[in-house]
């Protein structure tokens, strides 16, 4: 008996040790061929509408986290938008979806979300919605991180007439470019802990301001996507 056991758990070590290795959750996103070169689309597009009008409100896709809970409400709780970035949002003017691909289990969606939907609750011309990654699955082929992947949270801007205006992947603009400059030089854990104490320095206002970039990008005919290229 004792035989088999000792067997058995040579044989399970060795099956472990030839299955693939899924990614951390803090990577919030799946390894992928690059998207490089992929043209912006500034089309009407009835399923980017569609799949908005299918997801979430934050207060919904809220009170249905279960992985990191705790976190997701903790942010929330703590969130406050400067009275200068509402301003600022209100003052681009126009109509606006804001589809996000996000999942609770990501911390980067964790860390950014409730500040973009609370901006969405105090603009009245930003309607923000989220879908998962299993939805949202065809949009992330188009619009992936710059290092290649589908990732979380995915940022796409819709304008009125259904065609998409704007987009940005997984991080705001200064942490993801910061972290693109260091993908060879850096350890993930070494990169990961810069981020988080970005992040806490941050609260928010990067994601903030770039959501709003980007209805002004759009709003001057100059819409922004800074994805996999």
């Amino acid at each position: 008996m004792l035989r088999f056991a000792l067997i058995s758990s040579v044989v399970v070590s060795a099956v472990s040790a030839l299955a693939p290795v899924a990614p951390a959750a803090p990577e919030c996103g799946t390894v992928g061929p690059p998207a490089f070169g992929v043209p912006f689309a500034v089309h009407a597009d009835s399923s980017l509408v569609v799949l908005h009008q299918s997801g979430q409100t934050f207060p919904d896709f809220l009170e249905a986290t279960r992985s990191r809970r705790e976190g997701w409400h903790r942010i929330t709780d703590s969130v406050a938008i400067a009275d200068s970035m509402v301003a600022r949002a209100n003052a681009a003017g126009g109509s606006w979806r804001l589809l996000v691909i996000a999942i609770d289990a990501c911390g980067d969606s964790m860390q950014q979300v409730p500040y973009v939907a609370r901006l969405g609750q105090l603009v009245d011309s930003l309607d923000v919605r989220i879908v998962l990654p299993g939805e949202g699955s065809a949009v992330q082929e188009t619009h992936r991180s710059l290092d290649g992947r589908k990732a979380t949270p995915t940022y796409v801007l819709i304008d009125a007439s259904g065609k998409e205006a704007g987009c940005f992947v997984e991080l705001p603009r200064e942490i993801r470019e910061w972290t693109h400059a260091r993908m060879d030089s850096l350890s993930r854990e070494e990169r990961y802990a810069y981020r988080a104490d970005w992040y806490a320095a941050d609260k928010g206002a990067s994601v903030v301001r770039e959501v709003i970039e980007l209805i002004e990008g759009a709003r001057a005919g100059t819409p922004l996507c800074d994805r996999g290229q």
